[in-house]
């Protein structure tokens, strides 16, 4: 290297002019200055490879340092060891439910001598699965919820990736899986379906069957029948036995802190603290970004229901979105529910505690942002209008002093007919929460803690984006239907979300009004050629989507570009009342942009809805998914409406493509896989 090679030289040069001297042995003067450029070219060389090697050191010391913490954390292997655990249940959730079976496995275990944990596949290296045969009667089970169109949670992606493209062996490896899923979508527990299969074709070992969980039906029953099977076969797998009874253990110990600092407590932070008051980008579902509401009109013109209209101001956030995307917002809950839960079990709301996690092993510290007071809690973290699942009402029977309110919870959380139709007919039918159930059952009064424990997370709710970020770079348009509905003990129940968001109205040069949002990202997208047709059927609110395909296209055209046919398929009970955004659908046809069909439900004797008219239209529908290779899209109810489509999308491609309907089936996934026919339906 140069840097090392100049400073040699010269000293080289020196010692050959002094040897070629008359002096027959070196002067002082001589041997000073040699020793000066000798040790000036050992200083060199040796700054020279110091330069050299710290990149090197720094690179293997400090990354090491890194990576062991790493490691460390996401070791789920170092953690089953040092705690002495055998058992691990990995979740993928979307919306928490597989989180809270995984937990409830995990905490089952303790009775079958498998002490367990609950692991995020996200924050593990799931490479260690090779290692688990190495700890005896140990077991992986997964909790994998379906999202989208048959995809894995965010959180599971990495893993589904891993075992699909890889072939590593799994040989030794004791598993089951239990799928969360809802019949009324396609691809119905799609994901645990895959991974059962896919690990034993890698040679691990399943220890139980699959098991299915229908949201659409009573995902809680599926669960706890699959559950209470699933240990029999576990215990005769590994030759040990269960310790009879359940035994209720508190997750979480409550600390109660009234010293803490204001500037500590988390006020409705969903990660990092101050993240409301200091917001910096990225923004995403742990960080959200506090958007003004610009707009918050009324789309209905009578009927006694509601549909909002709101526009989202998105400036300076550097979030970007598609048309088609979705937009999460955190909502918050009702202030009466929450003052009346606080009244309910006899606690002082603006309490500043932290609910501590007991397995101090768990990555999970706290099951929500501590420390907090109970009314930031139940505000802003806790779903305290949910239906709430068996476990709970077994938990809340423990504090019911009067022995006939305890027999009752304790029924309704059993697995007997009795008390399996008594939950349905007096907990789901009658749409209780766990205020109501307080409310009812006069004799049980809990502690606010521990109902905070056993409450599920509060979740953000998902709205198809309505508008075209290329007319609204800016701004992110949202329609939403108020919800709220009489239940069949009187109570009016009402939407979170939506409830919240009817409240949010921006007033003129008032204080901004703010909700905190971020963009998710989806696969109904428009065709990458402007030119492609398309159909859209859309119903409701499933208009939403295509109002933003709509509004692109037109922009197109405006630009002079070339677009082609657009059918959209919209209906509504009545034309005067929830007609939304009428006046620009008919502007957008009267234009050409659009080829308008539209069914009005109650606007004659015979009911008429989409379906119908997608039957009439066989022969438009063939020449633009047939003969054209147009794109097809459907949003809305996932229940009928959807299911319907599709079924008559088959029967027209029998009959006017010459197909069976065996054929006609294969091509409607074939449209599937290349991305020409997409959902975006909920039920």
């Amino acid at each position: 290297m140069a840097s090392e090679q100049t400073p040699m030289d010269g000293a080289g040069a020196g010692a050959a002019a002094a040897v070629a001297g008359d002096e027959p042995f070196l002067g002082l003067l001589d041997v000073a200055l040699l020793a000066v450029l000798i040790g000036g070219a050992a200083f060199y060389f040796l700054r020279s490879r110091k330069k050299e090697e710290e990149p090197v050191r720094s690179y293997s010391i400090q990354p090491t340092t890194v990576c062991t913490t790493t490691a460390t954390d996401n070791s789920f292997i170092k953690k089953l060891k040092t705690s002495g655990r055998s058992l691990v249940v990995f979740y993928g959730s979307q919306t928490g439910t597989a989180e809270e079976f995984a937990g409830r496995l995990a905490k089952d275990g303790i009775r079958y001598r498998l002490k367990g944990m609950v692991a995020d596949p996200e924050e593990c290296d799931m490479e260690e699965l090779l290692q688990l045969k190495d700890i005896e009667n140990s077991l992986a089970v997964f909790c994998l919820a379906t999202y989208g169109e048959g995809d894995p949670t965010d959180n599971a992606m990495e893993f589904y990736e891993w075992i699909t493209s890889g072939d590593v062996d799994l040989t030794g490896l004791n598993y089951a899986v239990f799928g969360l899923g809802n019949k009324t979508y396609e691809h119905y527990n799609k994901v645990a379906i895959y991974v059962d299969k896919r690990l034993e074709e890698l040679g691990a070992n399943r220890v139980f069957e699959l098991g299915l969980g229908d949201d659409d039906a009573n995902i809680e029953d599926d669960f706890i029948t699959w559950k209470d099977r699933f240990w029999p076969a576990v215990c005769d797998h590994f030759g040990i036995e269960g310790s009879g009874e359940e035994v209720l253990i508190r997750q979480y110990r409550l600390l109660e802190q009234p010293d803490v600092q204001p500037d500590r407590i988390y006020t409705g932070e969903i990660a990092r603290l101050h993240s409301m008051q200091n917001q910096r980008p990225p923004f995403d579902a742990k960080n959200p970004f506090l958007a003004p509401i610009r707009v918050n009109r009324e789309l209905h013109k009578g009927g006694g229901r509601s549909c909002m209209h709101i526009e989202l101001n998105i400036d300076g956030s550097k979030m970007r979105y598609d048309a088609g995307d979705h937009v999460a917002m955190y909502p918050i809950n009702d202030k009466s529910l929450v003052e009346k839960l606080g009244q309910l079990c006899s606690a002082d709301l603006d309490t500043v505690f932290s609910l501590i996690n007991t397995d101090t092993d768990s990555s999970k510290k706290h099951p929500f942002p501590c420390p907090t007071t109970y009314r930031t809690a139940l505000t802003h973290y806790l779903e305290i209008t949910a239906i709430p699942r068996t476990h709970i009402l077994k938990e809340l029977a423990e504090y019911c002093t009067d022995e006939a309110d305890k027999q009752l919870l304790r029924s309704m959380a059993s697995l007997t007919p009795e008390g399996k139709e008594k939950y349905q007919s007096w907990i789901q039918d009658a749409c209780r929460n766990v205020v109501h159930i307080l409310e009812d059952i006069k004799s049980c009064r809990p502690p606010l803690d521990h109902v905070c424990e056993l409450l599920p997370r509060l979740q953000p709710r998902y709205y198809s984006i309505s508008s075209s970020a290329k007319l609204h770079p800016t701004d992110v348009h949202v329609t939403a239907v108020l919800v709220e509905y009489k239940t069949p003990t009187g109570r009016v129940n009402k939407g979170v979300a939506t409830t919240y968001l009817k409240n949010k109205q921006p007033t003129n040069g008032g204080e901004e009004v703010k909700v905190p949002v971020f963009i998710r990202k989806s696969q109904f997208r428009l065709p990458t050629k402007p030119e492609t047709p398309i159909i859209m059927v859309g119903p409701g609110t499933g208009l939403a989507p295509f109002r933003g395909f709509i509004q692109e296209r037109q922009y197109l055209r405006d630009e002079g570009k070339t677009v082609g046919e657009s059918v959209l398929y919209f209906g509504c009970r009545k034309r005067s009342e929830d007609y939304i955004y009428e006046a620009e659908l008919e502007e957008w046809a009267k234009k050409g942009t659009l080829t308008l069909k539209t069914a009005f439900s109650r606007d004659q004797a015979k009911k008429i809805y989409v379906q119908h008219m997608l039957e009439q239209d066989a022969d438009l529908i063939w020449d633009v998914i047939g003969e054209k290779k147009g794109h097809f899209y459907i949003c809305g109810d996932a229940k009928n409406m959807a299911v319907d489509v599709r079924n008559i999308l088959t029967k027209i491609l029998s009959t006017k493509g010459s197909m069976s309907e065996a054929e006609a089936v294969q091509y409607l996934k074939k449209m599937e896989a290349q991305k020409r026919y997409s959902a975006d339906v909920w039920s």
